[in-house]
């Protein structure tokens, strides 16, 4: 049985835009250098042939890696749901920390989506197991190599 993967509509989009410039743009360009590198010759002592092979092998495989995450996505639009105030998948989540009174705000995606850098959480990871169910004002309590850290939510919104 295969399951369906969550993925936000932002997720969905950055994919799919993706997979568009891969097909119209990059696999041409790959097919041009290789049609351009065979016309000189020997292929086998031919740097520019095995080269522009070797790119179009990774560009398809990222084409069919792409699209079997499509495939397998559940989309989930967080931006209809309303205001409910409850920690969900997709949900904008500003925390702060209690201990030092750190704020941060985390976005729960999905596990291809997630970067730290840019505040994007996986929902599998351990913060974001603790605050799924979670309400406005509750605490969630997160272990971490650290020790147990708390947190309060400060406010949860679907954008």
């Amino acid at each position: 049985m295969n399951s369906k993967v969550p993925l936000t509509t932002q997720g969905a989009e950055a994919l799919k835009t993706e997979l568009t410039e891969l097909k119209t743009v990059i696999r041409p360009r790959i097919i041009a250098s290789i049609a351009e590198a065979r016309a000189h010759g020997d292929l086998k002592e031919n740097a520019e042939y095995h080269a522009a092979r070797e790119q179009q092998s990774f560009a398809e495989g990222r084409i069919g890696e792409i699209e079997s995450k499509l495939s397998n996505a559940q989309i989930i639009d967080v931006t209809q749901f309303g205001e409910g105030g409850k920690v969900v998948f997709g949900a904008t989540v500003e925390l702060e920390e209690l201990e030092s009174g750190n704020a941060v705000t985390y976005q729960i995606v999905g596990v291809d989506e997630a970067d730290i850098k840019i505040g994007k959480i996986s929902v599998s990871s351990p913060i974001a197991r603790a605050l799924i169910g979670k309400e406005e004002e509750d605490v969630a309590e997160v272990r971490t190599p650290g020790g147990l850290k708390e947190y309060e939510i400060i406010s949860v919104r679907y954008i």
